[in-house]
């Protein structure tokens, strides 16, 4: 099925980049460190940005962490950094950025949840004093609505109401429309206070896939805020990953979403960027962005009789990943080449004239060489030890050929 079209959405300046409309669906990320211990924020700060993320949301929950904002803004613009910083408030925003003006001016972008800015008369007061702060400094903010903490009060008005009908929805239909509804009445509170459509982005996110899939979609059709998508608490490693991409391709193929962001369970070792590069293989894997050159490899079979094809296809991509930095300035538009790396007669020959340049490795019982295609026509045969070395010569020559901003 073909990408639908995107919602036609007001487009909201967020620092100096753009969402929403017609622009380019932005990478967004978020660290994990004590926003107070500048220095660790500031590294990993620095790590999302280089990995991708194209705006970064910090947490902003006391005096310290609000104080700290500032310190930071002015340690990235020094190293040359623009990328747009968010506030994550939540119980105690409208008091820190009263206290805090220069927290207030040095972020990007507000996130408030609705469902944890305060009760009963106070709920509402506290969110308006956020957004009248946001005019005042005007700064965009995103309403995020969260099942894990969604305003209980109007759930249980909503549920209160469901049970006098006949014949009564279920919980979580309730749920769904709660979620909505909260997104909803507290963007028409912000527009109330003066704020142009323009700069909300809503968000409502729940934690399992179907859940998540259906309050977004049902939120779309009611109205053309900008949106942000994330699959909350999806979970660590491989749980995470399968569920937020399957979550987000389904979203982002119905044209629904104009910033993501993949929340990954921390492990060990693994980089906090590592959610940066699942967004960034999500929307080139769709077709709506590009980042690096893709390789498409064989799974191997009973056929492949040597596992050459698996470490040419890790080789390459390694390759890629070093020489990026280099061939995004040298060779524009490189981000959109195909490589294949196939590993027999089956279908190697096919994915190779299909990609711009491809490789087909013998299997079982083929003659020992490996025919090189390039712009769908077979180029030249490799044999011997030197293949790895021999194809990534023809590669880079390729990428210099077709790429190159002067010619050779």
């Amino acid at each position: 099925m073909d990408l639908k079209a995107r919602r036609q959405t007001p487009e909201v300046k967020v620092g100096k980049v753009r969402i929403g409309n017609s622009c380019p669906i932005v990478i967004q990320s978020m660290t994990d460190t004590p926003t107070s211990d500048i220095e660790a924020s500031l590294k990993q700060t620095i790590e999302l940005i280089e990995a991708g993320s194209e705006m970064v949301r910090l947490t902003v929950n006391n005096d310290e962490a609000a104080a700290a904002i500032p310190h930071i803004r002015k340690r990235l613009k020094d190293q040359g950094y623009q990328t747009p910083l968010i506030g994550d408030f939540h119980f105690n925003g409208h008091t820190l950025l009263r206290k805090h003006p220069d927290c207030a001016k040095a972020l990007d972008k507000y996130r408030i949840n609705p469902g944890n800015v305060g009760k009963a008369n106070r709920h509402d007061e506290n969110f308006s004093q956020i957004i009248k702060i946001a005019i005042e400094h005007d700064k965009p903010v995103r309403i995020g609505v969260n099942w894990g903490s969604l305003d209980q009060e109007l759930l249980t008005h909503l549920m209160d109401e469901n049970a006098k009908l006949a014949v009564p929805n279920d919980f979580k239909e309730v749920t769904y429309a709660a979620m909505i509804q909260s997104a909803l009445t507290s963007a028409q509170l912000a527009q109330k206070l003066g704020m142009e459509k323009n700069k909300i982005i809503l968000s409502v996110k729940m934690s399992v896939l179907q859940d998540m899939v259906t309050v977004y979609s049902r939120l779309a059709e009611r109205c053309d805020y900008a949106m942000h998508l994330g699959l909350t608490e999806a979970g660590a490693d491989m749980q995470g990953i399968s569920s937020s991409s399957a979550a987000l391709g389904i979203l982002l193929q119905q044209g629904i979403g104009d910033t993501i962001r993949v929340s990954l369970t921390p492990q060990p070792q693994v980089p906090r960027s590592r959610e940066v590069e699942i967004c960034k293989t999500i929307l080139q894997s769709l077709g709506l962005r590009y980042f690096k050159p893709s390789v498409t490899s064989c799974p191997g079979c009973g056929r492949t009789s040597s596992d050459y094809f698996q470490y040419l296809a890790r080789d390459i991509n390694e390759h890629i990943l070093r020489e990026m930095p280099k061939w995004k300035n040298e060779f524009p538009g490189v981000e959109r080449l195909k490589i294949a790396v196939m590993g027999c007669v089956v279908n190697g020959p096919g994915e190779s004239r299909h990609a711009d340049i491809g490789i087909s490795l013998p299997g079982s019982f083929e003659k020992p060489v490996a025919p090189v295609y390039v712009d769908g026509k077979e180029h030249s045969t490799l044999k011997g030890e030197g293949i790895k070395d021999e194809f990534i010569a023809l590669l880079e020559n390729y990428i210099r050929t077709r790429f190159s901003i002067t010619k050779p």
